[in-house]
């Protein structure tokens, strides 16, 4: 269930030992009988004087035999490059005496974990092979995750084997010794136990972890006068606000999707980036899936001020200005009786008012969410929205929020500690996890004001602009190689335990924080300790191996909060807020987020959903605001705020609101790796404490100068509209249609055209023995998050090709996600339609490759034979969903064209699978439905004498997708999900006119619109 060895892997093997145990010096040869014996010797530092002189003299404390053993090592290396031998020396590989248990060579291992990110929880399944981590998947019985995981942490283990993370102590940027570090903070200690903490300040990212806060509390009472700080960039101070001024108390909202016919989101993307956001992709999926005799589905309203996921996916959606949706969520309030006072609205009335009307009549399975971007207020008027349509307690939920600073919101805590900083009343600021030099608010001069703390210490995963700054940096270690815990967004307490020893010398936050307590220990220690006082039963140690197993403590989600609404909430929401000028609204990058992702070459090539835009992050703007400025897709702008200007690339995108713009946060970073250096643009230059989420009076102009941007939205699409000449594409109707007509339209099931050829009948499905495999993707399930496209990539060792092969249509995804725009460029309707290889049946690739590299299986599958692949691409050229991709350079780090983060790596060659052949230049590769997983079944049902049972082949993207939209199976099984799937009436195929009988078909989508709403006024 993980190592608990904690760092103690990092001794020098024995044998080295002889390597310099006898040193020429002054008074002759000399002995020793250990290495311990030997530091202590006068001989032994003036041998690193002479051998080392610039790090013997920044080392702080004595050389161990650790660190002798790894420079003697390094300098015997480094003679034999120098005396040019030619040939390595050969060494001999001795297998285990004892190998360790349930260790099976080629055989994988799975270990429940969780990721954290913002302080939230998420659990996960992690896969290892030989030690070493491949994948990872949601853990099933998780319930932030029910097996599912998002783009996110499916690229998270790249982060682990990033060849530009942290990897040694820092003082002053020269490397340094942990044992050093460990000696300055026993003086840290000393100085701050005489003076009871005061001019110590610690400031952490949000915590929910519940050992890291119990250290917290008894580091507070052991110094009274230090403080503790908390901020990140995407925060909850809005959402924990906004319940204290509703309740007067600070609860964290928890909604039950699955129990919600009617809901509307208040500038919340819920589907994609809030805590819980995988479960509330699930929950929402689970009433769209619309069958045959189905008569119901739920229904989403969208007000918002951006483009979301979820605004993409709404039945209803309206884009505003930022402060506009406050003017909107008091209008709707006052017609749902919330004593607010009406307000003006730019939301048209005959809107507002059948919307009021769908929620009343549900009242008790509607639900109000609000996004964490919009100010309290609103989220006050949400919570007195779902009070007086009877939802809480039924589709909405509170819990205790997480503990917060004493200064109450982040934003707060930070700028007093900027202000202390810049009064000089900081002696020691230990940071742990962030990067605020980089995302702080930029009239806090967070970077100025640090320079003027005594001591300054950061912890983190990379020599970020933080780390530069600061006298002492640590390695923080990936998620993978620590043990910790912390909360979901339920409250379940979730456990992190690793499954790698440290790749580097890295420590967890909470092993470094406990150096202000006492001597080092190991993250495992502390971890055990708290939950053994916690859980005061003699039944602690088999507890505890259950809780390792399921990877969370079971029943420990925080119970309700009883919450009773303000009587005189009107008097504390004051004015509603002007909505005048051009406003700037900020957001986490839809892949990169805040900025600490930037280095993770699958996130950065990972197209986002509503731009398809790679690498970069340009600043959005609606088509009426660009025609009005005269600016086009790709100028470069300059936006004035605040006294800050910032130049970046315009984007124009359809449905945008007018008179808005959009800045992703996380590009334009200075010191983020090879990869994430340089890309994009610093819009945290315009961000202050007061416009921290969306600020107006932005001013623009053109510059004259144009920047490339690189998105896929202009080739690999399949041409034509989405009903031009007949080419249904993309099939998409209301619930009305359905029940009327399930085929809607289209003259029942779209069988394939077996008659109407001129040639020998091809063979059938039906002609098939053994197992036939397909696939059906439900395009009312699928919202376009693209989790399933960095799965495959994970899977199935999918290189990085960089912004300018992107540019040039040669990016590699085996999966793509189009993405249609419907009724115009103001107010488009927004489709999503998952592209893999439809393992045609028919397949017109194959007849054309001259070396019969691309075949057919017994079992229908279209297969690439790599070793036979001479590039002709005349298979791409014939294939009319232009899904295969084609290595056109070899992608390894020290090649020409190269694209550092690739499996040629000697650091990210431990992250390959190894079920899966690593492709070189030239080959031609696409979708095999995970070919390696239906192997791995067939091999286990094998050995247990049994059929393979329906769901037991579970593909890549199939396992990652949130709301269960892609089902895969054996299509021959009449009683399997993919055979009653392929048999509704809405089931089509693509291109099926072309008679290629493809294996993926789709469900169309179906909407649920208001009768009372227009269809223009969807």
């Amino acid at each position: 269930m993980g190592s608990e060895n904690g760092n103690d892997n990092r001794n020098g093997k024995l044998t080295l030992a002889e390597i310099r145990l006898r040193l020429e010096g002054k008074t002759g040869r000399a002995y020793w009988r250990s290495l311990d014996e030997l530091a202590d010797t006068p001989e032994f530092h003036e041998f690193l004087l002479d051998e080392f002189p610039q790090q013997a003299r920044s080392w702080a404390v004595e050389m161990d035999r650790r660190q002798f053993l790894k420079f003697a090592g390094a300098s015997l290396a480094l003679a034999g490059l120098v005396s040019g031998c030619r040939f390595l020396p050969q060494e001999k590989i001795v297998p285990f005496v004892k190998a360790p248990e349930d260790a099976i060579p080629g055989k994988p291992m799975y270990f429940a974990t969780a990721m954290t990110r913002h302080g939230y929880a998420t659990g996960l399944i992690a896969t290892s092979h030989e030690g070493r981590p491949t994948k990872l998947e949601g853990n099933p019985k998780h319930p932030a995750s029910l097996g599912a995981a998002d783009a996110i942490a499916q690229a998270s283990i790249l982060g682990l084997y990033d060849p530009d993370r942290s990897t040694d102590v820092l003082f002053r940027g020269e490397p340094a010794l942990w044992d050093a570090f460990v000696s300055m903070m026993r003086d840290v200690r000393r100085q701050h136990a005489a003076d009871g903490g005061a001019g110590l300040r610690v400031l952490t990212e949000t915590v929910t972890s519940p050992s890291m806060l119990a250290l917290l509390n008894r580091l507070q009472q052991r110094y009274p006068q230090m403080v503790w700080h908390a901020y990140e960039p995407v925060n909850r101070d809005n959402v924990w606000e906004g319940a204290r001024l509703a309740f007067g108390t600070v609860v964290d909202p928890v909604y039950h999707l699955d129990r919600a016919d009617r809901i509307l989101s208040l500038d919340a993307d819920f589907l994609c980036s809030m805590p819980g956001s995988v479960r509330y992709a699930h929950d929402f999926a689970f009433g769209r899936k619309v069958r045959k005799g189905v008569t119901e589905a739920n229904r989403l309203y969208v007000i918002e001020s951006s483009v979301s996921v979820t605004g993409a996916n709404a039945d209803h959606r309206v884009a505003v200005k930022p402060s506009a949706v406050e003017h909107a969520a008091r209008s709707l309030a006052a017609r749902l009786g919330v004593a607010v006072g009406n307000a003006s609205s730019p939301v048209p009335d005959a809107w507002l008012n059948a919307l009021a009307e769908d929620l009343r009549e549900h009242s008790g399975r509607s639900v109000v969410i609000v996004g964490d971007e919009q100010p309290a207020e609103v989220h006050a008027l949400a919570h007195a929205m779902n009070a007086v349509l009877g939802n809480v307690g039924q589709t909405v939920t509170y819990v205790q929020a997480p503990p917060r600073p004493v200064h109450g919101s982040q934003r707060a805590s930070l700028r007093a500690l900027g202000a202390d900083l810049h009064a000089g009343k900081v002696q020691t600021l230990l940071i742990l996890g962030g990067n605020p030099a980089y995302y702080a608010p930029t009239d806090l001069d967070f970077a100025a004001a640090y320079a003027k703390a005594g001591l300054k210490i950061h912890v983190g995963s990379h020599v970020d602009e933080t780390a530069v700054l600061s006298d002492w940096h640590v390695p923080e270690s990936h998620f993978l190689e620590r043990w910790e815990d912390a909360r979901a967004y339920d409250g379940t307490v979730s456990i992190t335990q690793p499954l790698i020893e440290p790749l580097y010398r890295s420590r967890s936050l909470v092993e470094v924080f406990q150096l202000l307590e006492g001597e080092p220990r190991r993250g495992y220690d502390i971890l055990t300790d708290y939950w053994r006082s916690a859980h005061a039963q003699p039944d602690f140690d088999d507890w505890w191996e259950r809780v390792k197993h399921d990877g969370f403590i079971t029943n420990s989600a925080l119970p309700p909060a009883p919450v009773t609404l303000r009587p005189d909430l009107a008097s504390t929401l004051g004015a509603p807020r002007r909505t005048e000028g051009i406003e700037l609204t900020f957001r986490p990058d839809p892949t990169v987020g805040d900025g600490r992702d930037a280095n993770n070459g699958w996130l950065q090539e990972l197209p986002k959903p509503l731009t398809t835009v790679t690498w970069d992050n340009p600043v959005l703007m609606s088509p009426a605001l660009a025609e009005r400025l005269g600016v086009e897709t790709q100028d470069v702008i300059a936006i004035r705020l605040a006294g800050q200007e910032l130049e970046g690339a315009a984007w124009v995108q359809p449905g945008h609101p007018d008179d808005t713009l959009t800045a992703y946060l996380g590009g334009g970073r200075a010191q983020a790796g090879k990869l994430g250096t340089g890309v994009g643009f610093d819009t945290y230059r315009l961000r202050t404490v007061s416009g921290h989420d969306y600020a107006s009076g932005a001013e623009i102009r053109k510059t004259g100068k144009k920047h490339t941007l690189a998105a896929t939205q202009n080739h690999h699409t399949l041409h034509g509209s989405v009903t031009q000449h007949g080419r249904d594409l993309l099939r998409v109707g209301t619930l009305e249609e359905f029940v009327r007509d399930p085929s809607l339209g289209h003259g029942g099931h779209d069988g394939h055209a077996e008659d109407l050829t001129l040639y020998d009948p091809p063979k059938s499905f039906r002609d098939y023995e053994g197992h036939r495999w397909g696939m059906s993707i439900d395009l009312s399930a699928c919202i376009g998050c693209n989790a399933c496209v960095v799965a495959c990539q994970a899977e199935n060792n999918i290189p990085v090709v960089g912004k300018d092969q992107v540019r040039r249509g040669r990016e590699m995804h085996w999966i793509r996600i189009d993405r249609y725009f419907e009724r115009g460029l103001d107010d488009p309707d927004v489709h999503f339609q998952p592209v893999p290889c439809m393992h045609c049946e028919k397949a017109p690739c194959e007849p054309v490759c001259p070396v019969a590299a691309t075949t057919h299986s017994h079992e229908g599958l279209n297969q690439m034979v790599y070793n036979r692949c001479i590039g002709t691409r005349y298979c791409s050229n014939n294939c009319p969903y232009k899904v295969r991709r084609f290595n056109f350079y070899k992608y390894s780090a020290g090649q020409p064209n190269m694209a550092p983060g690739n499996y040629d790596h000697p650091t990210l060659k431990l992250l390959a699978n190894p079920d899966v052949t690593i492709r070189g230049r030239g080959v031609m590769e696409k979708c095999t439905y995970c070919v390696q997983r239906i192997n791995a079944a067939r091999i286990k049902a094998k050995q247990e004498r049994r059929p393979i049972a329906d769901g037991e082949v579970v593909p890549a993207c199939v396992q990652t997708c949130p709301t269960g939209a892609i089902v895969f199976g054996d299509v021959a099984d009449a009683g399997s999900r993919v055979s009653k799937l392929k048999s509704e009436p809405h089931d089509y195929g693509l291109l099926t006119e072309l008679n290629t009988r493809p294996r993926t078909t789709y469900l169309a989508r179906i909407k649920n619109l208001n009768p009372q709403l227009s269809e223009e006024q969807a």
